[in-house]
């Protein structure tokens, strides 16, 4: 991979991520149509660690205050007591589906990756989900008024992130939404979800990576990757808050239609 595929990658993973429009598909699809060769599997990964790094720089007040809201309430034995705390339970409660069927289905996951035509696919089944969360949630509720129920429902949609062409964002905004959370709401719990999620892959990525002795080889496109990722990603966070104040879903649902439609298109050309 040249550092021009990993500089643009990276700008794609980070600008990706967030909006829900599946970051996955995006780096399976456009090597894909442009005729380049397929990024490493851990390369797409790590590269999410600079979305990670993002996320954090945005939220490390939110992150700062729900730690050690966590940590009083465990020394002082009320641990649900405040808001922070409970949020910070609901992440670890709404991350757990997502680990267990990732570790049970690893190598499954990662041959559905590699096919372009699956993940153009499964574009339209975001497009559903954006439909479904905007015109059956009643976006009534706050995260001050989320539940344990609410927390693993979400979990449950992140696993179907797991696939290429499935937005992590968009199924657990989604997922929020259809249990009736505000828009900004679900997408703010979204983006803290995403921290785990981020996390825990990016480990078993460094992990298959280091077995494979490449590390060297590949740390100057990781690099470049990884900083690109961590800039639009920041980027693309402040942006897509404020426009879910006052704008749906709708506009994300219909560009995954089109992607997945055009791509497509080309995949049966191309065979012809």
């Amino acid at each position: 991979m040249s550092l021009i595929q990993a500089l643009v990658l990276g700008l794609l993973q980070g600008a990706t991520e967030y909006v829900p429009v599946s970051s996955s598909a995006h780096l399976v699809l456009f090597p894909w149509l442009l005729g380049w060769s397929d990024p490493p599997f851990t390369f797409d990964v790590l590269v999410q660690w600079g979305t990670l790094v993002g996320v954090v720089i945005y939220f490390w007040r939110d992150l700062w205050m729900i730690a050690r809201a966590v940590l009083q309430g465990l020394f002082q034995w009320r641990p649900f007591e405040s808001l922070e705390a409970r949020l910070g339970w609901y992440i670890v409660v709404a991350t757990l589906p997502a680990v267990v069927f990732g570790f049970w289905l690893k190598r499954t996951f990662e041959v559905v990756y590699g096919q372009p035509i699956a993940a153009a696919a499964l574009l339209f089944g975001t497009a559903l989900m954006l439909l479904l969360a905007e015109y059956r949630g009643r976006q009534r509720r706050s995260l001050s008024q989320m539940t344990w129920w609410d927390a693993l429902d979400v979990g449950l949609w992140q696993v179907a992130a797991l696939l290429p062409g499935i937005s992590r964002s968009g199924a657990t905004i989604s997922g929020a939404m259809l249990r009736d959370l505000e828009r900004r709401s679900a997408a703010r719990f979204s983006f803290l979800l995403s921290i785990p999620a981020l996390l825990g892959a990016g480990l078993v990525a460094t992990i298959d990576l280091v077995k494979t002795g490449t590390l060297g080889s590949e740390l100057p496109t990781l690099a470049l990757g990884f900083g690109a990722a961590t800039i639009s990603g920041y980027l693309c966070i402040r942006w897509l808050l404020r426009y879910l104040q006052s704008h749906r879903l709708t506009v994300f649902a219909a560009y995954c239609m089109l992607l997945g439609g055009l791509c497509l298109a080309i995949a049966l050309w191309r065979s012809g």
